[in-house]
C-alpha cells in the first residue's frame, strides 16, 4: 500500500504538490483550459507528445523506476504494483536489475488498504522479488509494443516495479471489473482496489501519447464511450473511484522533468487532474484537483458555493456549508483512501457536520450530476 510521509515532511511536501499538480505549473503555461471533449483530448495529446524530449531506452526506463518508484518514506523499498498485504510471495531467483548498489536486493512489504499507516507492517508478510513490467501485456498493442527501440514499449509512464509472481499471474489478460486485492477474474485481470486508478490514468496517458497503438478498448473489457469507441467506461470508473496518491504525484514530477537523469520531459495530465478525463469522455465524475477557475466559470460558481470551517483545525469535527445540493460527499486522505462517504447529504440551513476525523490532510470531494468539486481540509 502507498504510504505517507511523517508529519514534518508532509507539511513541506504539500506545498510542492500544490505547485506541481496545478495548472500554475510552468509545464501548462499557455494551455487553453476552456476546451472539452475531443478538442481537449487532441490538445493534451499534442502537449505530452511535443514535450516528450527524452525517449528512454528500455534499460534507462528500468533505471528510472529505481528512482521514481521508491517509497519516499522508506527509500530502501519500491512500490510493487498489484501487491497487497496478504499476498503470498514465493522467493524466486533474483534478477540483477539496476545500476545502483544493492538494488537487486530491494523489495517492498505490502500493506492493505484497511491497515492504518501508523501500524507497523505485519511481520508475517513475505517480501517479494521485483521486476520492471508494463502495466499491460505488450501483445495488446496495435501493433505489439517493443522494447528494442525507444517508443511506447519503453515509456516509463506505464512501466512500474512489479511483484514478479503477481505480474506473471496477470500475463496477457485484459483488465476487468472486480473488487478487493488483485486477482484473476475469469479470463481477465483485476489490478486491485489500490491500483486500479493508477492503471486507468496510465492507460489514458498512453492512449493520448500513442493513439493508434495503445487503445484502451484493446486493454480493458466492458462498454465503450459513445463519443470515443477506443475508450472504455471501466477506466473512467476506476479513475473516479481511486484518487491520485502522493506516490503518483512524485513519480509524475520526476518523469516530467527532462533535467532529471531519466526524466522524459512530459507529464501525465490525468495524474495532475483526474477530472480532465471527465471533461473529455464524460462518465463517472472524477476528482477535480484544480481550482475551478482553470476549468471554466460555470464550475467556479460551485466552487464558491462551498466552505469548510474551521480549516485548518485541531478539532476532529468540522462544518461544511453549501448553497448547492450534492448527491455525494467523499473524504479521502492524502494516500487516496476513502475515510467517509456521505450519500445524499442532509444539509440543515445549508450546513452539515462532519465528525470523527483524525489528524491529517484530506480531500473532500463533492459530486452532483456532472459537477465535481474538491476542497482541502487539514486537521492538526
Amino acid at each position: 500500500m502507498k504510504k505517507i510521509f511523517t508529519i514534518l515532511v508532509l507539511s513541506v511536501k504539500l506545498v510542492t504538490l500544490a505547485q506541481n499538480g496545478a495548472p500554475a505549473n510552468p509545464y501548462y503555461n499557455g494551455f487553453d483550459w476552456t476546451q472539452t471533449g475531443n478538442t481537449l483530448k487532441d490538445a493534451l495529446a499534442t502537449k505530452i507528445t511535443s514535450t516528450h524530449t527524452n525517449l528512454l531506452e528500455y534499460f534507462e526506463a528500468e533505471n528510472a523506476l529505481q528512482i521514481a518508484d521508491r517509497d519516499p518514506s522508506d527509500p530502501i523499498n519500491v512500490f510493487l504494483i498489484y501487491g497487497f498485504s496478504t499476498n503470498i510471495c514465493t522467493y524466486t531467483n533474483e534478477t540483477n536489475y539496476g545500476t545502483f548498489a544493492n538494488w537487486n536486493e530491494h523489495r517492498k512489504r505490502h500493506r492493505s488498504a484497511d491497515q492504518p499507516a501508523a501500524v507497523a507492517p505485519n511481520p508475517l508478510i513475505t517480501e517479494c522479488v521485483w521486476n520492471r513490467e508494463h502495466i499491460y501485456a505488450l501483445s495488446l498493442g496495435t501493433p505489439a509494443l517493443v522494447t528494442t527501440t525507444p517508443g511506447a514499449g519503453t515509456d516509463a509512464h506505464h512501466i512500474r516495479t512489479s511483484d514478479v509472481d503477481r505480474n506473471a499471474l496477470r500475463g496477457n489478460r485484459k483488465f476487468a471489473t472486480g473488487s478487493g486485492n488483485s486477482s484473476v477474474i475469469g479470463a481477465n485481470w483485476y489490478p486491485g482496489d489500490e491500483w486500479k486508478g493508477d492503471v486507468a490514468r496510465m492507460m489514458m496517458y498512453m492512449y493520448l501519447r500513442y493513439p493508434t497503438q495503445c487503445k484502451p478498448s484493446n486493454v480493458g473489457t466492458g462498454s465503450v464511450v459513445a463519443t470515443d469507441t477506443n475508450m472504455i467506461q471501466l477506466f473512467l470508473q476506476w479513475n473516479a473511484e481511486d484518487p491520485v496518491s502522493q506516490y503518483e504525484d512524485l513519480r509524475n514530477t520526476y518523469l516530467g522533468n527532462a533535467s532529471n537523469t531519466y526524466g522524459q520531459g512530459n507529464r501525465n495530465p490525468f495524474i495532475d487532474n483526474p477530472y480532465l478525463a471527465t471533461r473529455i469522455w464524460g462518465g463517472q465524475v472524477a476528482q477535480n484537483r484544480w481550482p475551478a477557475v482553470y476549468l471554466g466559470t460555470e464550475t467556479l460558481d460551485y466552487e464558491n458555493a462551498i466552505s469548510i470551517y474551521p480549516n485548518p483545525t485541531t478539532n476532529e469535527n468540522v462544518t461544511i456549508s453549501s448553497t448547492v445540493e450534492w448527491k455525494e460527499i467523499k473524504i479521502y486522505n492524502l494516500n487516496g483512501q476513502v475515510r467517509q462517504t456521505i450519500k445524499n447529504p442532509n444539509f440543515v440551513n445549508n450546513e452539515i457536520q462532519i465528525t470523527n476525523l483524525t489528524k491529517g490532510f484530506y480531500f473532500v470531494n463533492f459530486v452532483n450530476e456532472n459537477k465535481s468539486v474538491t476542497k482541502k481540509l487539514m486537521i492538526n
